[in-house]
């Protein structure tokens, strides 16, 4: 009964979208304030609904109903409950449920707290957002049903793919989720001010939240995403470019690029077509990602369905919105006039070269993303493309990025100097110089990756310190402590990122890697360590048996650590994983793999020595907490002043 309730509720709150979508819209052509109101009580409805219908997925899988063909398919009556729970969403059927629950939560926060926003401007957003909203629940109960019944249901499940019984991917889903989903907003505010024919500064202030804090949750999302591919996979790296990490970094790029190029509207109100577009492309990339995922036109660890049908379904949202919104932008752009001019040296001068740099390098990545399907496609020739060429082609665009930020932050608007602009920040480029020296002079071998990462990551740091010191007109702590919380929330996020830039490059130029075979009792050296196979057992879990290593690592006669690596094998879906031993500390990790038994005697270990791991994650936290404090600021939080100005510009709504 929980299913057939489940699912009834999710065919209301497709009826639901369905009026969400035309009577608001149309209300707000005519002028009619109850048919433009009527959008506000219809998205927390369909919120409820779809919560509802979420709730009885989810109490199915709890349960263990395997009168669900869902739970039979991805669950099992041992599985601890957390990954019951994550069962819900670690699937294709699933995780689309959880999309569009997503989907309906941000239309529901629009209608209840942007009270300040014209009647015809949220009529219009909550109209658009519903849409999307209607062609994803059209996908799902057409196509992607989770509530299908099995005549005759066994006594058990089939259990969850075992790389998803993770507490890192049991939240890595939800959060990168809230961003794909997320950026929706404001592809709705685009496609809203583009029907409207107006942008202005408000516009910008009241899209800047929606956008940060998708910014923010992609921001977790990605990172919980490479910390579990970091000490579950057992290779020891942390990205591996792989198309599914490609599809979420991409959007990430674009809302970054987007956040930047708002402030030139609300500061200046310039770039205005330009921030639509990226507005429309941020969401565009998120349904790639969808795609991508869903089509099997790419296969990937973390994809959900291999299904080119329901792909092509996919697709046709894709085309139908971004092209349907990329044609509505063609008729609009030209109306959208820019008011500010500025010079070329300027802070608006940086903005643009910062969404340059970042626009172009997602589309370096989209490209080598999806060459390989052209190339087969178009050729019939199979190729591959790897860490070699990302790393190649896009990281000479994240220098130049991290050269550009620190003086962005702190030139003027509309005109500025760079020997003024160089004044304060001669400090900050002492101390990264300063840097790069002790990086240099304590490298083996002299590695420029090191030297230089580390000193573009100082920079961006100190720079972000000065930028701070700055707003404050010199005038002491004091002031320090009173500067808005989106001015920290800036200055942290930047530093986040100077942290992950060290973080990355001296990891990866620094780390000892070995490979080898240990008999038990075996002691061998990795870099200034002694390493101790102590012993290997054969452990029961709770769904899987495991191959259990425990481990003695020793510096200088001193014991550092005892560590369990392990190998466990969850015998319902024939498939073993990796459970790497990693000790962490804020300048080193040492992690720890066991392999299997070998023919002759002993077992295959590797060992890595990575420096500044725990910094590559320390940094994108960071991130995602200076857009946590930037979104508390009030300004941004309840838009208030845009919406003094828009009620000024525009009376008679």
């Amino acid at each position: 009964m929980i299913a057939e309730i489940g699912h009834f509720a999710l065919i209301l709150a497709f009826a639901v979208a369905v009026f969400q979508m035309i009577v608001p819209l149309f209300g707000a052509s005519k002028g009619w304030s109850s048919w433009m109101e009527a959008g506000r009580p219809a998205a927390l409805a369909q919120f409820g609904l779809v919560g509802i219908s979420f709730a009885c997925l989810t109490v199915a899988f709890v349960t263990s109903d395997f009168s669900v063909k869902l739970v039979y398919d991805n669950s099992h009556t041992l599985k601890p409950l957390l990954y019951k729970i994550s069962g819900v969403w670690g699937n294709h059927e699933g995780s689309m449920l959880l999309w569009v629950m997503i989907l309906a939560l941000f239309g529901a926060a629009a209608a209840s707290f942007d009270a300040n926003l014209p009647p015809r401007l949220r009529a219009r957003v909550l109209a658009v957002q519903a849409s999307i909203g209607v062609a994803f629940y059209a996908f799902i109960i057409f196509t992607s049903n989770p509530f299908t019944r099995i005549d005759n249901p066994a006594f058990n499940g089939r259990d969850l793919n075992p790389l998803l019984q993770d507490p890192g991917l049991a939240f890595h889903p939800p959060f990168l989720y809230l961003g794909y989903v997320g950026l929706s907003m404001a592809f709705s505010f685009a496609v809203a001010a583009l029907i409207e024919g107006r942008v202005d500064a408000a516009w910008a202030r009241w899209v800047r939240p929606w956008t940060l804090a998708a910014w923010m949750f992609l921001t977790i999302g990605i990172a919980l995403g490479s910390w579990w591919a970091y000490y579950e996979l057992g290779w020891g790296g942390f990205w591996f470019w792989d198309p599914v990490e490609n599809a979420s970094f991409m959007p990430w790029l674009i809302a970054a690029a987007l956040l930047h190029s708002a402030i030139v509207v609300e500061k200046r109100e310039a770039l205005k077509s330009w921030t639509i577009l990226l507005a429309i492309m941020a969401f565009g990339f998120s349904l790639i990602g969808t795609f991508i995922v869903r089509s099997g036109l790419l296969t990937s660890v973390h994809s959900f369905a291999n299904d080119p049908e329901r792909g092509q379904f996919i697709l046709g949202i894709l085309a139908f919105f971004v092209g349907g919104s990329l044609i509505l932008y063609s008729f609009r752009a030209t109306a959208m006039q820019a008011k500010g001019a500025f010079a070329p040296v300027s802070r608006e001068g940086a903005l643009v070269l910062n969404n340059i740099l970042l626009a172009v390098s997602c589309f370096v990545v989209f490209i080598g993303t999806v060459w390989p399907l052209a190339a087969e496609m178009f050729w019939d020739r199979r190729l591959a493309v790897g860490p070699p060429f990302f790393n190649k082609a896009f990281t000479p665009f994240m220098i130049v990025l991290a050269i550009v930020l620190p003086f962005g932050s702190i030139m003027p608007w509309k005109r500025a100097q760079i020997g003024r602009t160089l004044r304060p920040l001669r400090n900050a480029l002492l101390f990264a110089a300063a840097v790069m020296l002790l990086v240099f002079a304590v490298s083996t071998g002299h590695s420029s990756m090191a030297v230089i990462g580390a000193g573009l990551g100082s920079w961006l740091i100190a720079g972000s310190a000065v930028d701070l010191w700055q707003r404050t007109g010199n005038s002491g702590l004091s002031r320090l402590a009173r500067l808005p919380r989106a001015d920290w929330g800036k200055a942290i996020a930047h530093a986040g990122l100077g942290v992950t830039f060290i973080g990355v490059s001296l990891l990866t130029a620094w780390q000892v890697e070995d490979i080898r075979v240990a008999r038990e009792g075996e002691t061998f050296q990795v870099a200034d360590y002694d390493i101790t196979l102590v012993d290997v057992e054969e452990v029961p879990g709770p769904n899987y048996t495991s191959t259990f290593a425990t481990m003695r690592v020793e510096r200088d006669g001193k014991l550092i650590a005892t560590m369990t690596p392990e190998k466990r094998f969850y015998p319902v879906q024939a498939m073993p994983t990796t459970e790497a031993a990693i000790r962490s500390s804020a300048f080193k990790d040492i992690y720890l793999v066991i392999g299997d038994a070998q023919q002759g005697g002993g077992w295959a270990v590797r060992s890595y020595i990575k420096p500044f791991a725990l910094w590559i994650w320390l940094g994108s936290g960071l991130m995602a907490l200076g857009g946590v404090i930037s979104l508390t600021d009030r300004r941004y939080r309840v838009a208030a002043g845009a919406a003094r100005k828009s009620r000024l510009a525009h009376p008679a709504e």
